[in-house]
């Protein structure tokens, strides 16, 4: 007779923890669709995190102690509650991207699949943007995230307990000590990146160690933890009782479990995405969960408000409608080009309920429960690593070009930038970015990126033969540097002189004939980035004078005497100077306002009302009357006249880009305007 080995046992079934998870997962779900209406429905994640780690470490502790506990058995349980579901929904985003998105936008889903299939989505993500950034929204699996820590907190902690039990360590004084460790870096890298430290499993992990203290006590001081919890309910009912009440532990379980839920509405309501998070407000709705949790399942509002058959029912498909919700909202988000309408949005999570409680009731529950577990286990995990290798090949093969959308939409081709820099370019002069047409240099182009884009197109305007060169990235200012308020990388136009270096090679050479100033106005001279990705990223602009004298003038001012600077040391080596005028800046990228047109209707053109665009440029009125007084030799290019209407400002012109994003032009575009410039003021270079 062979004896049959012990099963892994489970904690007693709660269904008020079930009602916590549908508190958690609605708050989540909420937040995403209506976050003006629920700030902090964010920091349900936080509370997922301490169930899953007291009923993980309930598990493992009783099972430990037991004798009963097993390795495969416990990752074979996760996995056969984890894959199902996730399964179906990167495969389901898989196919609906094939048909919604771009190359470069399936190329980064590809690679949030195969970090989702790996639950690596918190590294992945960590090294794009924030959670809360605007870019964000277009991110269809960016909640995988939380996923990606739980699975890692599953891996590290079964393996640490079980070392720590076979050498008798106190398994309570190493997770308080772990606990305290992953709390404090927490407090202390937020200071410094608020990104990794939302990110991290480091400073994540005290979250559910907090579960996992709270299991520890349950199990093993329940006598202790049940007198202890007598004698303040005896004095908490002298107190809030006229008459004497026998300690029956009821009081203080309905004052922790009130308290508890005290705590997460107020989290709810006053933790928001400006505040530094997780950080110490994390505290909030983890001690709120670890109470609710604590006052167990006969407090009243864990009996009547948490295990009601509606907040049950939700509990139950919390993790399919987590999983469901966030990308449906994305979707809507990428195909409406914009934040979807309200009802849309509404739409958007009644079909998330309705997926996640096919997804429970079809695939999650059939696959969890019943025969055939080894094979079930084995079927999965083949499944996950093939999403994950075709995710990876969808990110090494840029994003599959081949695919219908991408032929439908030829104009996708003119987005590719190949003119940023040419290595001998920047060898020879020592500046980055460089481009160099020819050694004989006729033409100096001065500015930044919005110089740069003009370089293909002068070059294909002129002959082979007319050198024209490109090199720098930063405003042509004399005396005046730029810097950005969020991200110090970008810093180097403060550090880095380009228009001195400029102005070395523009004296070495003497065949230059022609100088254009181009750059990006109209931000300089207000100060504001109106891009939503780009402002997310970088915040904002300013100017600062190396002058004393100009420390407080506005940054339309310091753009002024900068170029008046700039532009008379030009004069005075009598070169031709050409300013070249702002092009239209659009707030969102070509694609999101452009593409989603092509891809499901037919056009040929795309355009904005161009008031919208001469509104921005009352600065800019005001930069050339200023210039036109103080230099009648100066000349001024507008390409408002090429790529504008009377009343529309064109993205796209006969099915052909202008833009290959918000404010940079494409090569259509550059050609465009580089033929333009060169028909109107260049004559001569052509011969």
């Amino acid at each position: 007779m062979t004896l049959q080995k012990p099963h892994l046992s489970h904690p007693k079934y709660r269904p008020d923890i079930d009602g916590l998870r549908a508190v958690a997962v609605l708050a989540v779900v909420a937040f995403h669709a209506f976050p003006n209406w629920v700030r902090g429905g964010f920091i349900g994640v936080d509370v997922f995190f301490v169930i899953s780690g007291y009923l993980i470490s309930t598990i493992i502790f009783e099972n430990l102690d037991q004798g009963t506990f097993s390795y495969t058995e416990f990752y074979a349980r996760r996995i056969k509650r984890i894959f199902p579901a996730l399964l179906l929904v990167l495969i389901a985003c898989f196919s609906f991207g094939w048909f919604a998105l771009l190359a470069d936008e399936y190329k980064q889903l590809g690679k949030h699949i195969a970090a989702g299939a790996g639950f690596i989505s918190n590294f992945t993500l960590w090294n794009e943007a924030g959670y809360f950034d605007n870019s964000a929204e277009t991110k269809p699996l960016l909640h995988l995230w939380s996923l990606g820590i739980e699975e890692q907190f599953y891996i590290v902690w079964p393996f640490f307990l079980w070392f720590a039990w076979k050498r008798k360590f106190n398994l309570l004084t190493i997770t308080i000590f772990i606990a305290i460790a992953s709390f404090v870096l927490n407090i202390k890298c937020i200071k410094h990146d608020m990104v990794a430290t939302f990110y991290s499993p480091q400073t994540r992990f005290w979250e559910l160690l907090s579960g996992s203290l709270l299991a520890w006590v349950t199990l093993y001081k329940k006598d202790t933890f049940a007198n202890v919890k007598l004698k303040i309910d005896l004095w908490l009912s002298r107190i809030v009782y006229s008459e004497k009440q026998e300690a029956d532990g009821k009081t203080l379980s309905n004052i922790l479990s009130f308290i508890g839920l005290l705590l997460l509405v107020y989290g709810f309501w006053r933790i928001n995405k400006e505040l530094s998070f997780p950080g110490k407000w994390a505290l909030v709705p983890v001690i709120g969960a670890v109470l609710i949790i604590t006052a167990g399942s006969k407090a009243w509002v864990n009996r009547v408000i948490l295990s009601n058959k509606v907040a049950v029912w939700f509990g139950l498909i919390s993790f399919p409608l987590y999983l469901w919700h966030w990308p449906i909202l994305s979707f809507a988000r990428i195909v409406e080009s914009d934040v979807p309408s309200r009802n849309i949005r509404i739409a958007a999570v009644v079909l998330s309920i309705l997926l996640a409680w096919l997804t429970y009731k079809l695939i999650e529950r059939p696959l969890r429960f019943g025969n055939y577990s080894k094979l079930k286990v084995t079927v999965l995990v083949i499944l996950m690593t093939i999403v994950g290798y075709v995710g990876y090949n969808t990110f090494n093969r840029d994003g599959l070009k081949f695919r219908k959308i991408e032929e439908s939409n030829g104009f996708t081709k003119y987005l590719d930038w190949k003119f940023w820099n040419n290595d001998e370019c920047s060898k020879k002069f020592n500046i980055i970015p460089c481009q160099i047409s020819s050694q004989k240099i006729r033409l100096i182009v001065l500015g930044d990126s919005h110089g740069n884009h003009l370089f293909p197109g002068l070059v294909n305007a002129v002959k082979d033969d007319i050198g024209i060169f490109s090199g720098g990235t930063c405003p042509p200012l004399r005396n005046v540097k730029l810097y950005v308020n969020k991200n110090q990388a970008s810093d180097s136009c403060a550090t880095i002189d380009y228009l001195s270096q400029n102005f070395k090679i523009l004296d070495s050479n003497q065949t230059v004939d022609v100088v254009i100033l181009s750059s990006f106005w109209r931000p300089l001279l207000d100060g504001q980035i109106i891009n939503l990705k780009e402002r997310s990223f970088w915040g904002g602009i300013y100017l600062k004078s190396n002058l004393n004298t100009e420390a407080n003038l506005p940054s339309d001012e310091l753009v002024y005497r900068g170029l008046n600077r700039t532009i008379f040391e030009l004069l005075t080596r009598r070169k031709e100077v050409i300013f070249v005028r702002d092009t239209p800046d659009f707030e969102k990228d070509i694609r999101d306002e452009c593409f989603r047109r092509f891809s499901f209707a037919v056009s040929l053109d795309c355009a904005l009302p161009r008031a919208t665009f001469d509104q921005r440029r009352v600065k800019e009125n005001i930069l050339i009357n200023k210039l036109k007084h103080d230099f009648p030799a100066l000349r001024f290019f507008d390409p408002f006249d090429f790529v504008c209407s009377q009343t529309e400002c064109y993205l796209v012109k006969d099915g052909k880009p202008l833009y290959r994003d918000p404010h940079h032009l494409s090569v259509y575009g550059s050609d465009l305007l580089g033929k333009a410039i060169v028909d109107k003021y260049l004559q001569d270079l052509k011969r």
